[in-house]
């Protein structure tokens, strides 16, 4: 069993989210890596779900990029992109299917920049939608925009009255700021407001969003314009009409796919990013001011229901068990407390935490070793309103070696006092998922430590840990 996606072969890259007849049917940049078995395949696939938990897989026969996938008059329109180098360019293509088995690419459909709005070097991740006020079809892609800067970046925008023939706008949204294009364009409407997600690897590398009660604009970036960490991309959005879902990827930290990794490799935590592997699909959730935030899938919560008894093994600072509530009185220390319960390869623990005045931080430790050293630490600070991932690693000497991206491993929450927050982590393998209040995700890996413990720990105040379950 999995709570995540994974190919048994493969890799997950892009998701490009499709909804029919009743079944959510997310397309796949499918990639083998290091398998080369007679029931390897790769390109664009597709799979089949109705609860974003169990997933069966049908291959396309398309290679190229990311794009989006639509339904009219009863014939499926696949658009997707390929690339060349020599020069470099990316070039919009398009397939066509009536059943989603067997697609024919239109030789004949091809869209390069035009040179004078776009730049020719990036050109890609077509998503295509009905725009109903104007009774037009428009096509958001990941492009550059010709100007005095080179935060180029943009969603481009080109627009059809029958899909075949289309013409070249000016950019939907270029805000100047980002030097690459704005990859894996989405777009969508909830209640009110529009909204208008991107990726991005300068300047950050994550999946933004925007948000306006118009698709002419203007653009607004909210408070928080993100929904998860650097290990949560290229994310787009899919709805069955009802609710609504984001799907992105977690990726490993083996392959050394930039070749920037430390000179010697004292471990995998240490690594930069790879591209693609694991699916993560988050649920959306609409704020009463139209901001968004995700909770986790509710399949996906009750998924596992085999309860384990939990067992406090307090180590350092003063800690008062009373069965599944533990609490903590620390006025100027660091106290800890093992769970002593191993990390299983595939499990939920949830509990809910309350923050007394002054608390510094407070959270929760996976893969401990027995000196409540080594780890992962998931830190909720209420004074900086912030959950924060930290390794290990930071304990010792070798913390300096830590990679640049090991800043981006943290997610706003805002943490009142005297109130309990629901927090649920999901481990799966080297995957850990933390969600706070059904409002805020945080999405990563764990390489280096394995087999260890749960535990609990807490600075500067009293906290306590109640309702706490670990399932299985």
């Amino acid at each position: 069993m999995k709570l995540f996606y994974k190919p048994e072969h493969g890799t997950v890259g892009d998701v490009i989210p499709f909804y029919d007849n009743g079944e959510f049917k997310p397309f796949f940049l499918k990639g083998n890596r290091d398998y080369y078995g007679d029931d390897a395949t790769a390109g664009w696939t597709m799979l089949t779900t109705r609860d974003h938990l169990h997933f069966e897989e049908h291959p396309t026969g398309i290679h190229g990029g990311t794009g989006s996938v639509i339904k009219v008059n009863g014939l499926y329109y696949l658009f997707y992109c390929t690339f060349s180098s020599n020069p470099k360019r990316q070039v919009i293509r398009r397939a066509t299917s009536e059943d989603l088995d067997e697609w024919t690419v239109d030789e004949t459909f091809l869209i390069q920049p035009d040179n004078q709005i776009y730049e020719m070097t990036d050109w890609r991740d077509p998503f295509v939608f009905l725009n109903e006020e104007t009774n037009e079809w428009w096509m958001l892609i990941a492009a550059k925009e010709k100007c005095r800067t080179n935060r180029q970046g943009c969603v481009a925008l080109m627009t059809s009255v029958d899909l075949d023939h289309w013409n070249y706008q000016k950019p939907i949204y270029s805000p100047h700021l980002h030097m690459s294009a704005h990859e894996c364009p989405d777009l969508f409407k909830m209640g009110d407001w529009y909204y208008l997600l991107y990726s991005q690897y300068t300047d950050r590398f994550v999946t933004y969003y925007r948000m306006s009660k118009s698709l002419n604009g203007p653009w607004k970036a909210p408070k928080v314009d993100t929904f998860d960490t650097r290990c949560f991309y290229a994310a787009k959005t899919g709805t069955d009409g009802v609710n609504r879902y984001i799907y992105g990827w977690n990726p490993t930290r083996l392959y050394n796919m930039w070749g920037f990794n430390p000179p010697f490799n004292p471990g995998h935590d240490y690594n930069s990013f790879d591209w693609g592997d694991t699916m993560i699909v988050h649920q959306l959730v609409q704020n009463e001011d139209g901001t968004l935030s995700v909770k986790v899938p509710e399949s996906v919560d009750h998924a596992l229901t085999v309860h384990n008894r939990i067992v406090p093994d307090p180590a350092n600072g003063n800690w008062t068990i009373d069965s599944n509530h533990i609490s903590a009185e620390l006025e100027a220390s660091y106290g800890t407390c093992f769970l002593k319960n191993r990390v299983p390869e595939l499990c939920k623990l949830e509990m809910d935490i309350i923050f007394h005045e002054g608390v510094r931080e407070a959270g929760i430790a996976l893969q401990l070793d027995k000196n409540f050293d080594r780890g992962y630490y998931l830190s909720l600070q209420p004074g900086r309103e912030r959950l924060e991932y930290k390794t290990g690693l930071r304990m010792y000497d070798d913390g300096g070696w830590i990679f640049p991206y090991d800043v981006e491993m943290e997610r706003p929450v805002e943490l009142a006092y005297g109130v309990p927050h629901k927090v649920r982590v999901f481990v799966q393998g080297t995957i850990l998922l933390c969600y706070v209040d059904d409002k805020v995700a945080l999405n990563t890996r764990m390489y280096d430590f394995t087999n260890g413990y749960f535990g609990l720990f807490a600075s500067g105040g009293n906290v306590e840990f109640k309702n706490i379950q670990l399932w299985t």
